[in-house]
């Protein structure tokens, strides 16, 4: 497997299910186009970081090492009112983003777009889907807020927070895929991966949504 991200949170969920992928980041913009919908971001940012992969896999690595391999690219953003919510900027936006989650039921989605390489490199398959999951924060008085962007996990969080470290004590519940909020939905992925080896994977212009 070849991982196209420099998440160290999905590269442990990976090694944690015994999964130890070669690991080509991929730096792509990440910005909404207009009007666009926070799933249908996270749908095309995941097929661009997979296709970006490829390419620079063919050029930094030798054929070998790539042939049979599954590329696996995948991209969250945290949305309110079909609003996304991307990384905070400074701490005054991060201040901003956790006031505007307090007390509320915001939405998580993480798209995941593989590519299944053949022998020589090309691709053979693709595939992609969706999850989302909904989260609940607590009312968050002014103080819990302050305290908790002072520790700087906020700042390279989509929606200024980390729901596996700190940002856990935020949370009220949770509906639906804890793994999707962290960044990887990986049972799903793994279903997925297994049906692209058999050759059952969807038509490559095809994204599955689930919704909780």
């Amino acid at each position: 497997m070849i991982l196209a991200s420099a998440s160290p949170r999905r590269l442990q969920l990976l090694q944690e299910i015994g999964i130890t992928p070669l690991v080509l980041p991929t730096h792509i913009d990440e910005s909404p186009l207009p009007a666009e919908k926070p799933t249908a971001l996270v749908a095309r940012l995941a097929q661009q970081k997979a296709a970006v992969c490829w390419k620079n896999a063919l050029q930094k690595c030798d054929r070998a090492s790539i042939a049979n391999q599954i590329i696996v690219a995948a991209d969250t953003t945290v949305w309110l009112n079909n609003t996304s919510l991307g990384k905070p900027s400074n701490t005054s936006d991060a201040t901003q983003m956790l006031e505007q989650l307090s007390g509320k039921t915001h939405h998580v989605s993480t798209g995941v777009h593989m590519l299944k390489l053949d022998s020589a490199g090309a691709i053979a398959a693709q595939t992609g889907f969706i999850e989302t999951s909904k989260v609940t924060f607590y009312n968050l008085s002014a103080q819990e807020i302050e305290r908790y962007v002072a520790t700087d996990e906020p700042m390279d969080k989509a929606g200024a927070y980390g729901i596996q470290g700190q940002g856990r004590l935020l949370v009220q519940k949770i509906e639906g895929d804890f793994f999707t909020i962290v960044g990887l939905p990986i049972a799903r992925l793994m279903r997925e991966v297994q049906s692209l080896e058999s050759g059952h994977e969807q038509d490559k212009n095809t994204m599955e949504d689930t919704w909780v």
